[in-house]
């Protein structure tokens, strides 16, 4: 259902584009915001993983330093057919983790000193999984696809507001092209692009929570560490920016009301209930 839910959010994407250049930048200007936003999120796509880590000062561990995560990561890479990704530590309080690379051969898992000193052997096992669903669902391939849809809208909203501010208008569109139009695409279509961005990652995220349940045997375990997870990341402040706030397994920002629309993530409580339905059932869904 949440593949599904991804491959229908992802033509509503491809929509919007075609809508968005025919209503206020061409076929040309079209072909103009693809291009550049797809080599934007091709030198993303290859380069991200070494941007992100740097970003928050991770280091590769060594076997030795961390054999418990060593040995829980081997046995669930091993039971999923994954190569063993790179592990890294990032300094910092706040208990998260995150999963980079472009592909399952070039990935690489981040934990920080919180979620280490915190969960349990279970726990932690639950989360690894989770990260490691993310990259045999290949995620990270998804999240650049639909951020070079969502770019390439608005790409075309700004070409467009340029256009209209020096008077410019390409002449085989000059019949057909209504600036009333025009004007609410530009302002609408960033705005809705972004909505369904986010609403991608929530449905990611769902799917690598039930993928990475399946992996560990243990849905409750993933679970138990999501709400715990939860908790600290409301109490205990990282420094990270919104660009990167959707690659962990839990928010590390906080925005409440209308901000919920933008959040990465899905609600915290519909996680958890899906995870417990893995193991009760559910009537209510």
């Amino acid at each position: 259902m949440n593949t599904m839910k991804t491959f229908l959010l992802m033509g509503v994407l491809t929509v919007m584009v075609v809508m968005v250049g025919g209503a206020i930048g061409g076929q040309s200007g079209m072909l103009f915001a693809l291009f550049f936003a797809g080599i934007m999120n091709f030198v993303s796509y290859w380069w991200s993983d070494k941007i992100v880590l740097r970003m928050y000062g991770a280091h590769e561990l060594k076997q030795s330093e961390q054999p418990a995560l060593f040995q829980i990561t081997q046995e669930l890479t091993m039971r999923a057919g994954l190569p063993m990704p790179k592990l890294y530590l990032i300094p910092g309080e706040q208990p998260n983790a995150f999963a980079t690379g472009r592909d399952p051969q070039h990935s690489a898992v981040a934990v920080t000193e919180g979620i280490v000193q915190l969960l349990s052997r279970d726990e932690l096992r639950g989360v690894i999984a989770h990260e490691l669903a993310h990259i045999k669902n290949r995620d990270i391939l998804v999240g650049t696809i639909a951020a070079t849809f969502a770019g390439a809208i608005s790409y075309l909203a700004h070409m467009a507001q340029w256009a209209m501010i020096f008077g410019g208008r390409s002449s085989d569109n000059e019949e057909r092209s209504n600036p009333l139009v025009a004007i609410v695409m530009m302002i609408v279509a960033p705005i809705a692009a972004l909505l369904v961005q986010m609403a991608i990652s929530r449905s990611r995220e769902f799917l690598a929570d039930e993928t990475g349940a399946t992996m560990s045997g243990n849905p409750l375990s993933l679970a138990s560490a999501l709400k715990r997870l939860h908790t600290a990341s409301q109490q205990i402040p990282m420094h990270a920016t919104p660009a990167t706030a959707h690659m962990f397994i839990v928010n590390p920002l906080h925005g409440g009301g209308v901000m919920s629309l933008f959040s990465t993530h899905p609600p915290m409580e519909e996680r958890i209930a899906r995870l417990e339905a893995m193991v009760y059932g559910n009537t209510t869904r």
